[in-house]
């Protein structure tokens, strides 16, 4: 679903809203229209279309003709929602009822207006419908929904059971209905309120779960279906909801068999069945005085229909049958106690028929996973959790919280479904029983015993549990969680010729400590605040202990080797440091310092390094291995060492497999297979975040399992950015500005011609991956006739001036930055494009150099240390092949030619000018050609940089999935006049 902006939702919130029912329920439509005359405005998936309504005529009312606009309920939701939250609460919320609290609004939050305006006043008419809305979503939340038949014959979701709390409510909605809310003509308040509530319950639940809980694949589906054949199975299970009682059972423990002892003899539950009355829920009786006395309050029908609620329930729970032919309280076998305290008693919750327990017992007794608490902490945590160790996993019955004794839970194992327990008779749950007699589980690999210390949970049999960490477990988890907690912050190596800032100090003790305990880490701070010199301060740190000692290994990409030779000879002098690079390389005598090598030469002498003892790994740029299936992360995994760092700035740059694929790495087992991954992680989260998209998450927008996903590797991965308190005021600002440019006439003539001609084959039926090489190749002609027709018709030697808009406006402000004596990084994603600027800049006379890919590593160096030096003032790089790793704090202006279309690797490139280092503000200048399908990117960016990061991470290639009509859009040109 096509959510509506924040900003729409508050101007239709200012129209009025009536609701107009359908069958069944959620084919039901919200109409929104304008009292004073006017059109309403049209957001994504609105119907227009016209509505006859009563609206007021002098000093009465008239049925009129107005235009409105449609709009599902849960497409409506937004608007709802914000005139709720946003109107005077007398126009949304009657005085009489409190708004319950809302778990599932979700609706996208509106922002604040602008101080300058005052915010538009919504309609009280679409604040009353969005109080109901917030009533149904709290009813969905507690699951208050029963499967109907609509009478039309379709498949539908009604509203119910109701207490005594929710029928107050709907009387007092209804009492406080305006007259724009209810002008829909002949219908009555109360019953539009109860179509409504239907209509939302009909819309949410159209889930998996939905078919789980009915057994009909009807009942998840989104178009209606047509299915007669259910209506009696329907009014079996939702009868309640229009009969005049509902059942629920109370279980009581009552007398001993007679002539037993009551102290060892348990007592005889007892099944009693109440009746409720659905008008006022307030009123109930016990079976025995319903059908004992006629003067009760419950109405004429309520013994039949008492009767027929026992057969409904007797058809979900077979000892029910015992209630008939007339209903009263019934004794219970321990068998029997022991079902309904194992799963009947929540299918009977899911069919409207509610169980209470005695509340001496009900719950009582509980069952917890701990682990580690058979064991000793381990005296050398590397060895352990980089060895065999294992943690044991065993069940603590509890009482009231408080641990059973080994005799305790011996009777508990031992017992029936009734046990006494210090003085008093608990109930006892077959689940809980089994697990006192199976106390001990498998036990748990160190670090899995690390992850369940961290998330609280683990996975017990296909089920989810709790867990609780033993003492030493729960200590080492608050160490990890807070590695400034300490002794005293870490002490700089002496041998370190740097003064470590704050946060880099804060590093290199999380580095430490991580390394320290047999674990890895994933360091990911932001390109530029000095991930390489922390690094090699862990390295001379490591070098002042005896066990840790050895040499470390730092894998980069091979445009990286001149910069960390460099650093370590800066920042560590003295210390040995060789390339393990070329023909000739050699590991004799690689026993201390730094050895440096490529992820190419790593992938090809991985037997040789693996079979070096290494004191610590490295990899640098770490994003190089997140796929891991492949060679280069393969390989990598073969080199062992007591301890690995990743290094990145990008730690998740499209998906969580990169994640997975990183800490797989340094901590291997934290986060299991990669298979036992997606199903665990990945899958839920990706559910969660469609839920949240479509309205039906969580408030705060955070996803469970995402939340706790990350208490898991919060840990093992620490990210700072440039803009976290405390390291902004270590680096000069940095300003961004999109700068349009108008093209030229021949760039609009090849841009509508590459339009025309491939969009035609596109249409023409390609499908497959025919279509998606024609989209791709769409694309890139586009944005290759946007930087320059020479690029374009590959034209080597053409005429370059006059023909580009982007080219005449890169030439302006490389004279003013000049001029000002700046130096400037312009950065492209096509070498092509790089030589033809290369040849233009060189024909002006100003002074540039060109780094690409193929630039040999003894040339990049080269190149950098000119361009650092101040030899000559613009430095034009290929995206690719210098987007990380490099510093050039020499330039203070970034110019983006041509777009990505990730935020997150044109943010690394930026990152070459803006770091540590850098003195001076950075302006960065992305050109963007106006009217083409540039703008519309750079808008999507703009304005949804979560979907960005989500769905446009692979650049043009997501974008193969758009439909031809959504690329027509998106592509096609238009005027700017």
């Amino acid at each position: 679903m096509e959510w509506m902006t924040p900003q729409q939702a508050a101007q239709l919130a200012c129209c009025a809203a009536v609701f107009e029912p359908g069958d069944p329920a959620r084919t039901g439509r919200i109409a929104f229209w304008d009292p004073t005359g006017g059109a309403p405005p049209a957001p994504p998936g609105g119907e227009p279309g016209e509505a006859d309504l009563v609206v007021p005529d002098g000093d009465g009312f008239t049925v009129r003709t107005v235009p409105v606009l449609r709009l599902t309920p849960a497409g409506a939701l937004p608007a709802l929602l914000h005139a709720r939250r946003t109107a005077t609460p007398a126009a949304s919320d009657p005085p009489t009822a409190a708004v319950p609290a809302d778990p599932t609004e979700t609706a996208p939050a509106t922002p604040a207006a602008d101080a300058s305006d005052p915010a538009p006043t919504p309609r009280p008419a679409t604040a009353f419908w969005g109080a109901v809305t917030a009533l149904a979503l709290h009813l969905t939340a507690r699951e208050r929904l029963l499967p109907g038949v609509s009478p039309a014959g379709y498949d539908t979701w009604r509203a119910g059971p109701f207490d005594a709390d929710d029928i107050a409510r709907i009387r007092a909605l209804a009492d406080a209905a305006p007259g724009e809310a209810v002008a829909v003509p002949g219908t009555d308040p109360a019953e539009l309120v109860r179509a409504f509530l239907d209509a939302v319950a009909d819309t949410l639940p159209r889930t998996p779960a939905a078919e789980l809980a009915t057994g009909r694949a009807a009942f998840a589906a989104t178009p209606p279906q047509h299915v007669p054949q259910l209506r009696a199975w329907a009014e079996e299970i939702s009868a309640g909801l229009d009969s005049g009682v509902r059942m629920s059972l109370r279980v009581e423990l009552g007398d001993a068999t007679p002539g037993a002892d009551p102290a060892t003899q348990p007592p005889r539950p007892r099944l009693i069945p109440r009746a409720h009355s659905l008008a006022d829920p307030t009123l109930t009786l016990d079976a025995d005085e319903l059908f004992a006395r006629a003067d009760h309050a419950l109405g004429p029908r309520a013994q039949a229909d008492m009767v027929l609620a026992v057969r409904r329930a007797q058809a979900v729970w077979q000892p029910l049958e015992r209630l008939l032919p007339v209903p009263t309280a019934l004794h219970l076998a321990d068998d029997e106690l022991r079902d309904l305290l194992g799963g009947a008693a929540g299918r009977l919750a899911g069919h409207g028929i509610d169980v209470t327990w005695p509340e001496t017992s009900a719950g009582a007794l509980t069952a917890r996973a701990v682990a580690g608490a058979d064991r000793e902490p381990p005296a050398d945590p590397r060895s352990f959790f980089g060895g065999d160790g294992t943690v044991d996993l065993r069940w603590h019955i509890e009482l009231d919280g408080d641990p059973l004794t080994d005799d305790e839970a011996a009777a508990v194992a031992a017992g029936g479904a009734v046990v006494r327990l210090r003085g008093r008779w608990i109930l006892v749950d077959a689940r809980i029983a089994r697990k006192a007699r199976d106390r001990r589980l498998p036990p748990l690999t160190a670090i899995e015993a690390l992850a369940v210390a961290l998330t609280g949970h683990t996975d017990i049999g296909g089920e989810r549990v709790r867990v609780a960490p033993s003492a030493w477990l729960d200590a080492l988890r608050r160490a990890l969680a807070d590695p400034d907690g300490g002794d005293g912050p870490v002490q700089p190596p002496a041998r370190l010729t740097a003064t470590l800032r704050d946060y880099q100090l804060r590093g290199l003790r999380w580095m430490d400590l991580m390394t320290s305990l047999g674990l890895g880490g994933c360091l990911a701070d932001d390109m530029g605040l000095g991930k390489t010199v922390q690094l090699i301060a862990l390295h001379l740190l490591r070098q002042e202990r005896p066990e840790d000692r050895g040499p470390t290994l730092v894998v980069c990409p091979a445009s990286l080797l001149g910069n960390w030779e460099r650093e370590v000879g800066r920042f560590a002098p003295g210390t040995p440091v060789r390339r393990y690079h070329g023909p000739g390389r050699t590991l004799d005598g690689a026993n201390e310092g730094f050895v440096l090598t490529t992820y190419g030469t790593m992938r090809l002498d991985a037997g040789r390094l693996g079979a070096h003892p290494w004191g610590l790994v490295v990899a640098d740029e770490a994003q190089h291995v997140k796929n891991p299936h492949s060679s280069t992360a393969k390989a990598l995994r073969r080199i062992g060492a007591r301890a690995r760092i990743a290094l990145t700035g990008t730690p998740v740059e499209n998906n969580l497999s990169e994640l997975w694929a990183v800490l797989d790495w340094t901590t291997p087992g934290l986060l299991g297979t990669h298979g036992r991954f997606r199903t665990r992680w990945i899958a839920p989260i990706e559910a969660e975040r469609t839920l949240t998209a479509d309205g039906n998450g969580n408030g705060d927008g955070k996803q469970p399992t995402a939340r706790l996903l990350s208490e898991l590797v919060r840990p093992f991965l620490l990210r700072r950015r440039k803009t976290d308190p405390g390291i902004a005021p270590e680096l000069p600002p940095k300003t961004e500005t999109d700068r349009p440019v108008a093209l030229t006439s021949e760039q609009e003539t090849l841009y509508r011609e590459q339009v025309e001609t491939v969009m035609g084959e596109i249409r023409a039926g390609a499908g497959g991956i025919a279509r998606s090489g024609l989209v791709l190749k769409l694309l890139t002609g586009l944005k290759q006739i946007c930087n320059h027709p020479a690029q374009f018709l590959k034209e080597e030697n053409a005429r370059l001036t006059g023909r580009s808009g982007k080219l005449e406006l890169l030439d302006e402000l490389l004279a003013t930055i000049t001029a000002e004596g700046g130096a400037v990084l312009v950065f492209t994603q096509y070498v092509t494009m790089a030589r033809l600027l290369e040849r233009h800049l060189r024909d002006r006379g100003t002074p540039a150099a060109l780094l690409h890919g193929g630039t040999p590593v003894a040339k990049r160096e080269e190149l950098v240390r000119r361009f650092q030096d101040g030899e000559f003032p613009v430095f034009l790089l290929s995206l690719k092949a210098a987007g990380t790793g490099l510093n050039l704090t020499r330039a203070d202006h970034v110019v983006h030619y041509d777009r990505w279309w990730n935020p997150a690797v044109e943010a690394q490139a930026t990152d070459r000018a803006h770091r540590i280092g850098q003195t001076r503000p950075v302006q960065v200048h992305r050109l963007i050609a106006e009217g083409t399908v540039e703008d519309r990117i750079a808008a999507l960016l703009e304005a949804k940089k979560e979907l960005a990061d989500a769905v446009l991470g692979s650049g043009e290639q997501a974008l193969t999935e758009l439909t031809n009509d959504e690329l027509a859009n998106l592509v096609e040109l238009r005027s700017m006049a």
